[in-house]
């Protein structure tokens, strides 16, 4: 028989059902297409996993989605431009955090403050040296003057209370030194001399008269033979000796500076040429290191003060051995 619709033979090449073979080719071409129009991927379709897969001769192209805004992305244009970093392995162990020391702090409390220091010169700085005095640090009499010599005292102090040594009166210094020492008295405070007083000249013993003896390194300040007041003195050296004899104050000079050395001579009592008597710091801070050039030095600044202020001209001076 045959078929109207392709217009051949049929019979003989069938299959053993006896249908036709055009049929077939027709039914598998109207499912290829219907699936193409849907625009999916070919897949399994329900209760058709057993259909082979049917290949048509020739296949119309494909008409495009309407819900495709873009092709799909080609291979090459998935791969990312830039590889990303590789993750680290599981072989090798990562490495320990390091516990970074906190620098440590600079200290915020102020240093103590310094009350007396070298160069100082007060009633405080007396009461100093008389406290030191008192528990061995300083071997001579209060001068009001912190020189070296009260310095060094200052030092050794510090240096057996485990204080910072620093040779300056701070406030920690001065009140460890209170709570170790009494409040000195007024023999302490003012002592007459370093050294006991030399029996007086003879000719000290008539008038008003500073009677200065190098034997004892003293002068005493006279009035009808009595003592008014005395204190630690020190001579010339042997190139530039005190003169010795008897003079009268001819001059007195508050402020005085030496034209010869510029240097000053407080509270001077000129009795011989350029020699007088007058306080001397550099007394006061070395002791009798030094020598001067000539005049009888005073190291005790109050003492000297109130001697210039009772002496006139034209009182006796005396310097003896």
């Amino acid at each position: 028989m045959t078929d109207t619709i392709s217009g051949r033979d049929d019979r003989g090449t069938g299959d053993p059902g006896g249908k036709p073979r055009g049929r077939r080719v027709a039914a598998a071409s109207l499912v290829a297409l219907a699936a193409l129009a849907t625009g999916c991927e070919p897949g399994t379709a329900e209760g058709a996993q057993d259909v082979p897969p049917v290949r048509a001769t020739q296949a119309a192209a494909p008409t495009p989605s309407p819900f495709l805004t873009a092709p799909a992305p080609t291979t090459e244009a998935a791969k990312p431009s830039t590889a990303p970093p590789p993750s680290p392995s599981a072989s090798t162990p990562a490495p320990a955090p390091t516990t970074a020391r906190p620098a440590p702090e600079p200290s915020t409390a102020p240093p103590p403050r310094v009350l007396m220091r070298t160069g100082s010169e007060s009633e405080r700085v007396r009461e100093l040296q008389a406290r030191l005095r008192q528990i061995g640090h300083f071997g001579r009499n209060p001068t009001g003057y912190y020189g070296s010599v009260t310095a060094d005292a200052v030092r050794s102090f510090q240096a057996k209370r485990r204080l910072p040594v620093t040779g300056s009166t701070d406030a920690v210094t001065w009140q460890r030194l209170l709570a170790m020492t009494r409040v000195p008295a007024a023999a302490e405070l003012d002592p007459p001399t370093e050294r006991p007083v030399a029996a007086p000249d003879e000719r000290c013993l008539k008038g008003r008269v500073l009677c200065i003896s190098k034997k004892s390194r003293t002068l005493a300040w006279m009035n009808d033979g009595k003592v008014v007041s005395a204190m630690d003195v020190r001579f010339g050296s042997e190139y530039t000796p005190t003169r010795e004899g008897v003079f009268e104050v001819f001059w007195k000079s508050r402020d005085h500076v030496s034209t010869l050395y510029d240097t000053p001579m407080p509270y001077a009592l000129f009795f011989s040429g350029g020699q007088a008597v007058h306080y001397s710091a550099d007394f006061a801070a070395n002791g009798y290191g030094g020598a001067s050039h000539g005049c009888v030095n005073v190291r005790d600044k109050k003492k000297v003060a109130a001697l210039f202020d009772q002496v006139k001209n034209g009182d006796k001076v005396v310097v003896s051995w």
